[in-house]
Order: C-alpha cells, then sequence, then structure tokens
C-alpha cells in the first residue's frame, strides 16, 4: 500500500478545522436570560444545573437547539420552507460553532387512540411488512395487516374520448384490503354512555331533568326537546314508549317550529356525541371534563378484544404468533421471539426489527408492549421512546440536547441513563443535558449552573466548570448537591385505612394492600413495577380523592397564572366592586382588551415564510387593556400594574388595607407555598419552565375539595432546594387533616415518608407484586428490595 509523503521535513501543525472546538454563546436573552455569554466544550457531556425557572432550557433549548434548528430549515427551498414551522431568531447577539441539534425532551407523545408505542417507533411498520411476506395464510401487503388503513372497495365507468365520435367507456375497480376492525376503527375501544347520569329518569321535561352542563330548564337546548312535539311534557321519562325513548335518544335530525322559529331537533345521544364527545378532553372546561369523565365509559371491542385488528389480519399466523399477540407481548418477549426466525430472504428486515426492539430492553423500556397507547407513557418513558432511533445512529460530531432523562426512573435505573448518555457522547457527540438528579450530574465532563435565583432573580451563569469546582462554588446548586434527607424519628399513626383488593389492571398480579390514611404514604418501585396501576388504576376516584397526575399543562400567549388558576375572577371583581363597572372590563380577552392588540399585548406581522415579528403594541405599550380601563383603580393600582407583581407581593397586596380580598389572597398563598412567589401574575403560560408547570397545577389543585391528595412524582422539574420546600408541603397538606400517597423514585421523599409500599420485584411481567410494606427505617434496616439497597445507600446507613 503506498503513502503519500510531504516534501516538507517539518510535522505538520494542527489543521485549522480542529480549532472549532466550543460552542460560543455571546448576549443571550431569551426569556430571562440575562445577556448570557458563555463557550460549551464540544464531543463532551456538558450538564445545565440550578433552580426550576433559572434559565436552564431558555438556554438550552430556545437559544441553542433553536438556532439550529432554524438553520437547518433555512437551507431547504422556500417552497418547502412555507411548509415547515417558522422560527424565529433566539434573542441572542453571537451563536457560533452550532452542529445539527436532536433535542430529546419531556413533550407527551400524540395522545391520538391510534398511536402507539410500535407506531411512534416504526416497529410497528416492520412487523407488518415481516406478516405480509412469512404470515400463512397469505392475507396481502402490509397494510392488510395496519389498524390505520380501513379496507376500501370501488368500482365504476369512465368514457374516453378519441375524437370523430370515437368515444369507449371502461370499466374500472379498485380494492385496497386494509387491517382495521370495522367496529372499533382501529381504537381498541367503544364508548358507552350511562344514561343515568344525563338525567332523572323519574322526572318528567317540565320538571328539568337533566343534569347536563348547559341542559337548564329554560335554556334553548332542553326547550326544543320538551316543545319538539315528540313527547308529554309531563309524563315521567322512564313511562316512554319504546318509540318515545327512541325518538328521545337517538333520532336522526329533523326540522322542527317552535314559537314560529325553524329549529333542528335530534337525539339526546348524537347530540352530546356532537358537541361534547368530539372534542379533546383537556381542551374542555373543568366542570364539562368531568361530566364526561361521569357519563362516558370506554369498554374493550368486542369485535377485535381489543386488538383493534380485523378477523382477517389476525387470522395470518407465523408458527402459532399473529400479529396482535406480537404486539400484545412484551418487548423483551418480542426480541426473544424474533431472534428465533430465521428466513434468509428477510434477513435485512431481521436485522433492523432484532436491534430496534433490543434498544427497547438496552433503554430500560423491554417491559411496554408494541401496543401501548403512546398517550398513556410518562413523561421518563416518553422521552425514552424518543432516544430508541438514536441508538444505533451512525451519526457523529451531533449535538444532543436532553431535558431531565432521569425523570421517572427508579436510582437503580439511573445509571443505565448514564451509560446511555456517555455513549452517545463517546461517539464523538456533544451531549448537552438538563438535570436537577446528583447521580447524573455526577457524570459530567462540564458543568454550567444558572441562577441564583428563579425568573427575574435566575438568568445569569454562577459556575462553570468541573463536578468538583461546583461543590466549592457556594452556589445554590453547589450547597444543596449532598444535602440527604434524613429518616424520621418517629411517624404519624395512621387513621384509617384504604383498602386494596385482587387488583389484577395492567401488571399487577391481585394484589391486596391497605393503604394507611391521616398520613405520607409514598408508593415506589422500579418504572414498570404497576406503582401507577395500583394508585391511579385502584383508588376509586370518587368524591373527597384528589388526583394531581403529570399531564403537562397546556395554555396559549393569553394563559397567565392568574387565570389559570382562577385568581383572576376575585380581582376582576375587586376592581369592579371598586369602580362600579362591569368585572369584563378588567379582562384583556374580554371587554377591557385594547383594540388595537385584542389584548395580545403584541402586534404580529406575518412574513410569509420568515417567521412573524411580535412588536410590542403602540397604543397600550404592551400592557394589553384600552386606557380608559387602565383609569380605574384598586388600592392605588390599575389592573396592568396588579397582573404585573410578583405572587409574593401580590400576596401582601390582597391581604391588606383597601384591596383586601380574602378569595384573592386564598389562591396567593397556595402559589406562595408551593414556591413560586416570584412568578408575575399576568406571565404568560409559555414561558413557564415543566418544574414551575408542574408546581402550578399543584397549587391548583390543592385548592380542590378532598380527604385524600394522590401525587405523581410531584419532584418533577425541581431542584435539590426546591425538594425541601415540596416536603414542607407534603407535611402541611397531612397536618391539616388530609391524606397524602405519593408516587415518587426520589430517595428524599422516599426517606421523608410515614408509610412505604413497594412494588417489584422487577417491572412488566416481573413485577406487580409488594415486595415491602411498613417505615422507611424498616425498609433501610431490611435492605430486602432494590429501592432498599438505594435507600440505605441515600442516607448513608
Amino acid at each position: 500500500m503506498s503513502k503519500a509523503t510531504t516534501t516538507d521535513g517539518q510535522s505538520p501543525g494542527p489543521h485549522v478545522a480542529d480549532s472549532h472546538d466550543v460552542i460560543r454563546v455571546h448576549g443571550a436573552r431569551e426569556n430571562n436570560l440575562r445577556d448570557v455569554s458563555i463557550e460549551i466544550p464540544k464531543r463532551r457531556l456538558t450538564v445545565f444545573t440550578g433552580v426550576s425557572g433559572s434559565g436552564k432550557s431558555s438556554l438550552v433549548f430556545d437559544t441553542i437547539a433553536a438556532e439550529s434548528q432554524r438553520l437547518i430549515n433555512e437551507t431547504y427551498s422556500a417552497f418547502l420552507q412555507g411548509f415547515m414551522p417558522n422560527l424565529a431568531r433566539p434573542e441572542v447577539d453571537v451563536l457560533d460553532g452550532l452542529t445539527t441539534a436532536i433535542a430529546v425532551d419531556q413533550q407527551r407523545m400524540g395522545s391520538d387512540p391510534r398511536s402507539t408505542v410500535g407506531t411512534a417507533t416504526d416497529a410497528n411498520a416492520m412487523l407488518r411488512i415481516l406478516f405480509s411476506r412469512l404470515g400463512t395464510p397469505h392475507i396481502g401487503p402490509p397494510g392488510a395487516f395496519s389498524f390505520n388503513t380501513a379496507s376500501v372497495s370501488a368500482s365504476g365507468g369512465f368514457t374516453v374520448d378519441r375524437g370523430a365520435d370515437k368515444t369507449r367507456t371502461e370499466k374500472v375497480s379498485f380494492s385496497r384490503t386494509g387491517g382495521m376492525c370495522t367496529h372499533c376503527e382501529g381504537r381498541g375501544t367503544v364508548s358507552d354512555i350511562d344514561l343515568t347520569q344525563l338525567y332523572d329518569d323519574s322526572k318528567s321535561l317540565s320538571e328539568d331533568p337533566f343534569t347536563i352542563p348547559t341542559y337548564t330548564g329554560d335554556g334553548w337546548v332542553v326547550r326544543v326537546i320538551a316543545e319538539s312535539g315528540f313527547f308529554d311534557k309531563e309524563k315521567p321519562i322512564r313511562e316512554y314508549t319504546k318509540k318515545e325513548r327512541h325518538d328521545f335518544l337517538y333520532r336522526e335530525p329533523v326540522k322542527v317550529k317552535i314559537n314560529g322559529v325553524n329549529l333542528t331537533y335530534e337525539g339526546l345521544i348524537p347530540k352530546l356525541q356532537k358537541s361534547f364527545l368530539s372534542k379533546d378532553r383537556e381542551s374542555m372546561q373543568p366542570h364539562i371534563r368531568a361530566f364526561v369523565d361521569r357519563a362516558v365509559t370506554f369498554t374493550r371491542c368486542p369485535d377485535c378484544h381489543g386488538t383493534r385488528l380485523s378477523e382477517l389480519a389476525r387470522s395470518s399466523r407465523i408458527g402459532q404468533v399473529n400479529i396482535a399477540d406480537a404486539c400484545a407481548m412484551e418487548i423483551r418477549d418480542l426480541a426473544e421471539w424474533v431472534r428465533g426466525l430465521d428466513e434468509p430472504s428477510v434477513t435485512p428486515l431481521l436485522t433492523k426489527l432484532r436491534h430496534t426492539l433490543e434498544s427497547f430492553v438496552e433503554i430500560g423500556l423491554g417491559y411496554l408492549s408494541l401496543d401501548r397507547a403512546s398517550g398513556t407513557l410518562s413523561g421518563g418513558e416518553a422521552q425514552r421512546t424518543k432516544m430508541i432511533r438514536h441508538l444505533g445512529s451512525s451519526l457523529t460530531d451531533v449535538t444532543y440536547v436532553f431535558d431531565e432523562p432521569s425523570i421517572g426512573l427508579h436510582p437503580h435505573d439511573i445509571q443505565r441513563m448514564n451509560n446511555l448518555l456517555l455513549r452517545l457522547r463517546d461517539k464523538g457527540n456533544t451531549v448537552l443535558v438538563v438535570e436537577h438528579k446528583p447521580e447524573t450530574i455526577a457524570i459530567a465532563d462540564h458543568v454550567v449552573d444558572l441562577g441564583p435565583g428563579a425568573g427575574t432573580a435566575g438568568g445569569t451563569v454562577c459556575f462553570e466548570g468541573t463536578l468538583e469546582g461546583l461543590r466549592g462554588s457556594g452556589t445554590v446548586t453547589g450547597r444543596h448537591l449532598d444535602d440527604r434527607a434524613k429518616i424520621k424519628a418517629t411517624v404519624r399513626k395512621p387513621t384509617g385505612a384504604l383498602e386494596i383488593r385482587g387488583a389484577s389492571a395492567n401488571n399487577l398480579q391481585g394484589v391486596d394492600v391497605d393503604i394507611p390514611l391521616g398520613v405520607l404514604t409514598v408508593v415506589t418501585g422500579v418504572a414498570g413495577s404497576g406503582k401507577s396501576s395500583l394508585v391511579h388504576g385502584s383508588i376509586p376516584t370518587e368524591e373527597g380523592v384528589v388526583a394531581i397526575d403529570q399531564t403537562p399543562i397546556r395554555g396559549s400567549r393569553r394563559s397567565n397564572p392568574a387565570t389559570y388558576t382562577g385568581l383572576a375572577d376575585p380581582i376582576r371583581k375587586a376592581f369592579a366592586k371598586a369602580s362600579g363597572v362591569k368585572p369584563a372590563l378588567f379582562s384583556a380577552n374580554s371587554e377591557g382588551a385594547c383594540p388595537t392588540c385584542n389584548g395580545a399585548g403584541v402586534i404580529y406581522t406575518d412574513l410569509a415564510i420568515m417567521q412573524s415579528v411580535a412588536t410590542p403594541c403602540e397604543e397600550c405599550e404592551g400592557r394589553r387593556f384600552e386606557a380608559s380601563v387602565l383609569e380605574y383603580r384598586l388600592g392605588g393600582r390599575d389592573i396592568s400594574e396588579v397582573l404585573a407583581m410578583p405572587v409574593a407581593e401580590a400576596e401582601e397586596f390582597f391581604g391588606s388595607g383597601e384591596a383586601r380580598t380574602p378569595a384573592a389572597h386564598k389562591i396567593l398563598e397556595r402559589l406562595a407555598d408551593v414556591g413560586l412567589g416570584y412568578l408575575t401574575l399576568g406571565q404568560p403560560l409559555t414561558t413557564l419552565s415543566g418544574g414551575e408547570r408542574q408546581r402550578l397545577k399543584l397549587a391548583t389543585h390543592m385548592g380542590d375539595k378532598g380527604g385524600v391528595y394522590v401525587l405523581d412524582e410531584p419532584t418533577t422539574g425541581l431542584h435539590l432546594a426546591d425538594v425541601e420546600q415540596l416536603l414542607g408541603l407534603l407535611d402541611r397538606l397531612v397536618d391539616s387533616g388530609k391524606s397524602v400517597i405519593v408516587i415518587e423514585h426520589h430517595q428524599a421523599v422516599m426517606a421523608h415518608a410515614d408509610w412505604l409500599v413497594d412494588l417489584g420485584p422487577g417491572a412488566g411481567h416481573d413485577g406487580g407484586r409488594i415486595v415491602f410494606e411498613g417505615t422507611p427505617a424498616d425498609l433501610v434496616e431490611a435492605r430486602s428490595t432494590l429501592t432498599g439497597e438505594h435507600l440505605a445507600a441515600y442516607v448513608g446507613a
């Protein structure tokens, strides 16, 4: 083999291309960042720390990752850019050394009922091809195994005109075989409406029998039913004939005349399906959502038995397994089955499918099944599912951006996640991680600590360097890095017990357990061991149980802490009472809105393929209200000044003096209790961090009336210093007479519990059993479970 020779006797120096070894950020001002300038080493693992709301995500996601994505989009033609989301250039002076950024965030995966783990990762697509090639009997192409594809057939004719009276009619037919179950349309479940939740059948139409929101006796909806002429208004509903009952519940739309006005009458069920059930549940108002949860039940489809697939798709098998069986297996079992297939004609497909399934197992998700609805995954499970496609990637010099990858992970699983992050780095990639857990901060090559506080008190770099340097830095993170909660010397005595018998939801194996009341109970176990199935699936959601899950709160730029928590109503009423005008005047989404910007505070200029530009409204100067509204004052402040107050200041303002408003003060106290005293009342929800949204949701639900509070991983997004405040909040809830049940992986919360329920020993079919019940001290002493071992190590026992 020949080698190139150099004519210069001197050894060549470093190549100029090797000098680009940092990502340089200068003058970043996105959200609360205050002219942040920093150099981040490439091909290293950098962890960004700091209290919730300090600006970590603003720097990593909204500045570095967002600009990388924007620059990539600009490489496409203007035509293609017209179909892409328009991204604004972040508020930053200089961004140098960027590489292609892949952001793996905590956003839940689509909640479409037809979206599953298999469809989200392409594993289903590969299985469909496999069954179309090897399945017997052969039923057709891959689409025949897809529950998103309906079978279609059509026939007809068309005329071909060849001129000079030469025309010919040709018959054509078309058919496509799909795998969708026709009864449930590929959803796997069918909805059923509980009629007893719609009306009181002992009453007549004249006695206002409906228990449906907005169906009041004097409303038009009820008047159309009562005066349609189909029913005797004085006859109890339970005495209707078969025809009357059918007309009442299912009649097709028909025109009726009431008081000379032409209106449409329609049966109650189709009317409800159009008005309530066709909407996204999360976008409903709380009282509507509560009604839907009460009145609608979802049951397994009787035709496909929940598999979503047609009988034809289920008839084709490889050995004894059909595609529905394969999708229902735990992924680790499916991987074992696929490894046993040996067919040279599909070798490349089997190799790719094996790699995908083994990646699930490697990343700690082997307990899932491909038919699991993607909307039911936790934030941590969704994030790890998105990682699957990157694990075997041949790409290098990519910037991977992770948002708290340890979320939803038991301490036992965090080491596995750390190894995956290090593998990505070792392939020559830059890995940027936003994280609070000390176990993940410990593997960093470089640490950037933002703060010192949250919101306007944050947005600056307090420290950058090594882990040891962080420990001695004196920053909030540095001081709390080695914090360890202690096992309580005494625990509270329960006042009763919530009995669960024979729980068998998902992977639970007939669990019998008594959850003590009047104390702080923490349910633990490795990811997939059955914690959520036990708590959310077995504790009755009756009156008195307040469940706070991980579902993210939604909100537009017009939504803010005041509107989300219900604080805006008492504030508007207080202004209205003091000024003698209508409350609606003090809403920027109603009569008081600035007419120029419609209450948005900014004017948007559409620039076609480029990002719309938002400029402060010149008329209201960004205050959102028309000038006449701002003349009304309460306690010397106008409504825009009140909405610009931080929670802590507003708590004092509405607590005494002329502006004293007990209803507002109570909500503000709850916001301060969860550590959000620095948030301004009118700050758009779109600017809040994940941890801030979690605590805002917690503060809102704290106002719900109930004796039992169920919390699902409340430490999500919380800094080490914030966890201590959360423990104080949980204590106050219990001391006020509430029972608090927490699903949690954080050892500080476990150590602080009065009672622990540990599930396991493993995940999926290896879990679903109670492996320990007792006090944290007993678990640490016994060290009989994985949780016990990690908790003992945490408290230094």
